[in-house]
């Protein structure tokens, strides 16, 4: 275990923020005002890992004290967004994000609803979150730091991080947030840890009670694309430990994790090919969804309250990516290719690399990264000058592509005598055709 007191918080907060969090704990002591550093960046301080996040406690029991603080602190080249429901503010600077919230206590009405809260204490705050091993806060400033210790754990955080273990903080913590599972998942992956016995039960019993039936599929959506963004927790296996934990089954009975395509896209998504920015929850959707029968990948896409244009792409992939997977595993010209990925959308384009073989996928991430992007010595209003128009301009311009990717062209005079002479323009068209 690493230190955890302020002054190792501080230094190992993201360098570009921490005068941002400096300035938040002077204007605190001015307002009388405790700051603390709470959650994860404390965790992962702890660990020895690197700070991602700044997530910061104020603690007031007047209300309003994340906004008050904020206003206090930031200059005028940083912007505050309020996020009023929950008390919380964010502080977006050129360097990042800090998130601010107010400490607080909460009630859960029923299973599976979203908490009510209200103003409360330091420790209060703490005994509401999810895992022993998030319920960690380092005092930043005095006022902070009066009457307590340099980490405060009331419910042995620390003990669990040597242990390795998952915790949560009492018997009913999944049946009032059953999306906490998605969570233990995503922390034991990204983590390497493990369910502690009796938080093992407590899932067991908040499954055999019917509690992530009450949830919303928004609330399940917006978990699963969590999962599917986390560039740290590999997404197959987040998802086949919520297999395992027969989590899945609650959602739809029968769903399958296609482990190593999902490793793959994964990967893409953490880091995807220059130019794209696929959707992580729909790429996810179109790579997990895919092996599975269509009625059953109907099933889900409904208890996850997917609908419209973003279902209809889900449900028509697979057949479309057999199609293309097939015609990918043919020997072809990196022109043909490109014809034929082209007009894929970004998460269409990584959900396919990812089911692929490994030689189309390399074919995949080549035209991705290379191909796609490629500029050509002649555009548009260049073939309009030379008089084509309507749909002999689009298959001049296809046939002057194919023909610079497969090497036939290499600068504009040879593109023009290229796109004038109609014989080598259909030769190129049959070679993509094939």
């Amino acid at each position: 275990m690493k230190r955890a007191d302020a002054a190792a918080a501080l230094r190992a907060l993201p360098p570009g923020l921490r005068p941002l969090v400096e300035r938040l704990c002077a204007a605190g002591e001015r307002l009388a005002l405790g700051v603390h550093l709470v959650g994860g960046p404390v965790r992962d301080l702890l660990l020895g890992r690197p700070l991602l996040d700044v997530d910061l406690l104020v603690e007031d029991r007047g209300g309003e004290a994340a906004a008050k603080l904020a206003r206090a602190a930031v200059s005028a080249e940083e912007r505050i967004v309020a996020h009023e429901r929950f008390g919380t503010v964010s502080v977006h600077a050129a360097a990042g994000v800090v998130d601010l919230a107010q400490a607080r206590a909460e009630t859960y009405a029923a299973n599976g609803a979203l908490p009510e809260v209200r103003p409360g204490t330091l420790e209060e705050d703490l005994w509401r979150r999810d895992f022993s091993v998030n319920a960690l806060a380092v005092p930043l400033n005095a006022v902070a730091r009066t009457g307590r210790a340099a980490l405060v754990d009331p419910a042995g955080g620390r003990r669990d991080l040597a242990a390795r273990t998952l915790r949560v903080l009492h018997a009913q913590s999944f049946h009032d947030d059953p999306t906490r599972a998605f969570r233990a998942a995503r922390f034991a992956v990204r983590l390497g840890f493990a369910l502690e016995r009796e938080t093992r039960a407590a899932l067991r019993a908040a499954l055999a009670a019917g509690a992530f039936a009450a949830v919303s599929g928004e609330r399940f959506r917006a978990e699963l694309g969590r999962s599917f963004a986390d560039a740290q927790a590999d997404p197959g296996e987040v998802l086949a430990r919520l297999a395992r934990w027969r989590v899945l089954d609650a959602l739809v009975p029968g769903l399958g994790v296609p482990r190593a395509a999902l490793r793959w896209l994964g990967r893409l998504l953490a880091a995807p090919p220059p130019g794209l920015a696929p959707d992580p929850l729909l790429a996810g959707l179109l790579c997990w969804l895919a092996p599975e029968p269509p009625a059953r990948r109907r099933r889900a896409l409904a208890r996850l309250v997917v609908s419209g244009r973003p279902a209809a792409r889900v449900l028509a992939f697979p057949a479309h990516a057999r199609r293309l997977a097939r015609a990918l595993e043919r020997p072809a010209s990196r022109g043909n290719d490109d014809a034929r990925l082209r007009g894929l959308p970004a998460e269409e384009l990584v959900a396919l690399a990812a089911l692929a073989s490994a030689g189309v996928r390399r074919r995949i991430l080549r035209f991705a990264a290379e191909d796609r992007a490629r500029a050509l010595p002649l555009d548009g209003s260049d073939l309009v000058a030379l008089g084509f128009a309507g749909p002999a301009l689009g298959r001049a311009l296809a046939a002057l592509r194919r023909a610079v990717l497969d090497g036939e062209v290499s600068d504009r005079e040879q593109a023009l005598a290229f796109v004038q002479d109609p014989r080598r323009r259909r030769s190129a068209a049959r070679g993509r055709a094939k």
